[in-house]
Order: C-alpha cells, then sequence, then structure tokens
C-alpha cells in the first residue's frame, strides 16, 4: 500500500498552477493575491471628524465653558468655505473635513446653542480630538495587503477605499462531476431492480464548490465506451480539473479504467488508508497542448467524501494559490472508545466533535462507520484521525480533522 504522504505529494507536485490574471475587485471574494497591494493614496485622503459637534480650536476651549460663534455648517462631502480663527466654531457632522484653522472636534452632547449663531462649549479639549487625520489609516505608498493574502469582505472594502478596480489573483478553478454506471439513476421516481440513485456526483460537486471552485455538472455517463469518453472529453477541453467517481478499485471491472488509461496518464494507488484506500490521478491532454488534471475517486459515498478532503481539496486549494492546503488538525478527547482493528492502514473516523466544559475539542462517534453508510458522515463534523493499532479508549487524546465549524465555549467559531 502506498504512505497517503507519498499519495499526497504525487498529486500535489503534478497539479498545475494557472497563471494569475487580473480579476475585478467586485469578483476576488476568496481568491489568494498573486502580488502584494500598495496604497497609491492616503485613507482617508483627508483630515475629517469623527463624531458630529462643532470644529473649533483647541486653545479656545481653555476655561470651559465657552462661548464661540458659529461660522458656518459642513456636511460630509462639502468641505468648508471659511477659515476658523480665534473666537469661532463651525458645525460639523461626521465624515466632513475638517475646516482650515480648526485642530479639534466637540461633539454636539457636550455642547449647547445659545442662539442661532452662537454655542455654548460645555468642556475643554485637546488638539486632535475627534478628528481623523489624513492616512490615519493607511499611508500612501504602505503595503496594504502581502502576496497570498486570501481576500475577504474586509479585504475588498478596503480596496474599493484605494479606487482599486482590479486586483492580480489566482483564479477560481473549474472543476466538472461526472458520475459513471449503468445502475445511477437521479430523482425521484421508482427505481428498477438493480438500480440506485447518485449521490456521489452531487456530493463532490457541492465539496468542489466549498473548496472555492466553479462546478460544471458533466451528468452520468452509461457503461458505454463513447459515453465515458465523451463525459470526460468534454471536462477536460471546458474545466481546469475532472472529478470522477468509482471504477478506481483493483478488482473492478470498468471502462472508466480503460477510456482513462488511453486518454491520459494515470497513476491507480491503494493508498493506507480507511476508508478512502483506492485512488486514482493523472493528466489528460487537451487540444490547446495544456493537461488537466482528473481525480478518480472510490465509489462508495463515504470513501468519495474522505478521499475528496485528503486528497482533492488540497491539490484544488493548491492550483488556486492557496498556502493553507488542510482543514485544521486539532487534538481532541475522545469522550467514548474509538475501536478498530489492526490492518497497516490509519482509519478516518466519522465523529462529532465540540467543546467541553474544560475548553478542550471533544468528539464521540456519528455512527456506522462503513464506506457506504453517508446518514453517519452527514451527522458528523470531524474526522478522527486513527493510527494503525485497537484505536483510542474513552478519556484519550486523539487527532481530529474538522470538515465543519466547531463552536468554542465563547461562541466563537473554529472554522475549517
Amino acid at each position: 500500500m502506498l504512505p497517503l504522504a507519498d499519495a499526497r505529494r504525487h498529486v500535489l507536485d503534478r497539479m498545475p498552477r494557472p497563471e494569475p490574471v487580473a480579476v475585478p475587485v467586485s469578483e476576488a471574494i476568496g481568491l489568494v493575491l498573486a502580488e502584494a497591494v500598495t496604497a497609491a493614496e492616503p485613507v482617508p485622503p483627508f483630515a475629517n471628524t469623527a463624531m458630529d459637534g462643532y470644529a473649533v480650536r483647541a486653545a479656545d476651549t481653555a476655561g470651559a465653558p465657552v462661548e464661540l460663534r458659529i461660522l458656518e455648517t459642513i456636511a460630509a462631502g462639502h468641505p468648508g468655505t471659511l477659515a476658523v480663527g480665534p473666537g469661532e466654531a463651525s458645525r460639523i457632522f461626521t465624515g466632513a473635513p475638517m475646516p482650515e484653522g480648526a485642530d479639534a472636534v466637540v461633539m454636539v452632547e457636550r455642547t449647547s446653542l445659545v442662539d442661532d449663531d452662537h454655542v455654548r462649549v460645555e468642556v475643554e479639549v485637546p488638539p486632535g480630538n475627534h478628528v481623523r487625520p489624513a492616512g490615519d489609516d493607511l499611508d500612501a505608498g504602505a503595503v496594504v495587503f502581502e502576496q497570498g493574502a486570501v481576500l475577504t469582505a474586509a479585504h475588498l472594502g478596503v480596496l474599493c477605499s484605494l479606487g482599486a478596480e482590479a486586483v492580480r489573483a489566482h483564479r477560481r478553478l473549474t472543476v466538472g462531476v461526472v458520475s459513471t454506471g449503468d445502475e445511477l439513476v437521479e430523482g425521484g421516481g421508482p427505481l428498477a431492480p438493480g438500480q440506485i440513485r447518485d449521490s456521489n456526483r452531487r456530493t463532490l460537486l457541492a465539496l468542489a464548490a466549498q473548496a472555492g471552485c466553479d462546478v460544471v455538472d458533466l451528468g452520468i455517463a452509461r457503461d458505454t465506451d463513447e459515453a465515458i469518453t465523451d463525459a470526460i472529453g468534454r471536462g477536460v477541453e471546458a474545466c481546469d480539473a475532472v472529478l470522477t467517481s468509482g471504477g478506481v478499485s483493483m478488482g473492478d471491472i470498468d471502462l472508466v479504467k480503460v477510456v482513462l488509461d488511453r486518454m491520459g496518464d494515470m497513476r491507480w494507488m491503494q493508498i493506507d488508508i480507511k476508508p478512502a484506500k483506492p485512488f486514482a490521478f493523472g493528466l489528460v491532454p487537451r487540444s490547446d497542448g495544456t493537461a488537466v488534471p482528473v481525480f478518480g475517486f472510490p465509489g462508495n459515498p463515504v470513501s468519495s467524501m474522505v478521499s475528496f478532503e485528503l486528497l482533492g481539496r488540497p491539490a484544488l486549494r493548491a492550483g488556486m494559490g492557496h498556502r493553507d492546503l488542510d482543514r485544521p488538525l486539532v487534538r481532541a478527547v475522545a469522550d467514548e472508545d474509538l475501536r478498530r482493528r489492526p490492518d497497516g492502514k490509519t482509519h478516518f473516523a466519522r465523529v462529532v466533535a465540540g467543546f467541553g466544559d474544560d475548553g478542550r475539542v471533544h468528539v464521540r462517534s456519528a455512527g456506522g462507520q462503513g464506506s457506504h453508510q453517508l446518514g453517519a458522515m452527514a451527522a458528523s463534523n470531524a474526522l478522527a484521525v486513527l493510527a494503525d493499532g485497537d484505536g483510542v479508549a474513552a478519556g484519550g487524546d486523539v487527532e481530529v480533522l474538522l470538515v465543519e465549524a466547531v463552536r468554542s465555549p465563547a461562541g466563537l467559531p473554529i472554522a475549517p
């Protein structure tokens, strides 16, 4: 059997990395920057007030309360027209530019109107009070985001504040998913003898989308050379990667193997893990001379999902420029026995993880551990990593791969 680390290395070493492209900021959420972003201008571009109130000369508030003459009212987007001199103030609203001569703002709650032309300032304030200087957030020429940053909503807001319309980033991969087999059907109609409903395709489409990819449904290909060749061929021409499930076990007699061996350079592996022991990966050339990675996942639904988590997701994220390829791996406490038998493999048990009163992550079995038992996989939010041996006894420590968010006692999620 092939060690999991060797299988991952084989896949990651051969996974194509498309060249970065210019992406509109409006479409860049979740993408990875291919080059650093530098501020071309200060943010904010001018000194402005952080409060509704009165722009004043701080020296004029000494010995407050004091009375000042009101010059004008300044709203955001409308610079003042008069300089503030001794004994004067201008009414100002949050975000408005500071008028010439003023060096502080007194919040409106600490003032009272004497008449239409005069205001009573109740407190003494220092220079700079409630004033946001130009460049208070970002200085012109400063490196705002480093290469490799993953763009969040806040990143996009900063980019817009700088006037950036596009960034150079690693684009989303387009991933096609195909299911093969005469036994597969879709929908809720009655099943004929020997038929099963196709779950793998929808599951893999969803997992690829969760990984940040654009997805293409290549449908179900029937068990003919022509149908399988057509489905995979369409995927290779239109997509950056193609995912298939089934037909990768050593004992399988399946046209998928025949077709893929003819179309590209495939490697069929038996990995030292359970579930998801069988796996295939290779590159299939397309008409423009480039090659597209094709992943062959096991047919059992749980095996397909575990295989994607351990091999498919890291490779797709690497192809999109991510440096953090894997789900979080944490040390947890087993609240019940997580038993297994020695067989030379690492087992990935489906478990439910949550924080205990001790502040540590605790896990318990999600149910049936068969590779066909998708219900237990749906009930789980983590995979317990059980090294070869007898497993972990209740109360023992176990490494856990978090595939969904787990909330801390403070309510904060540890997100995968």
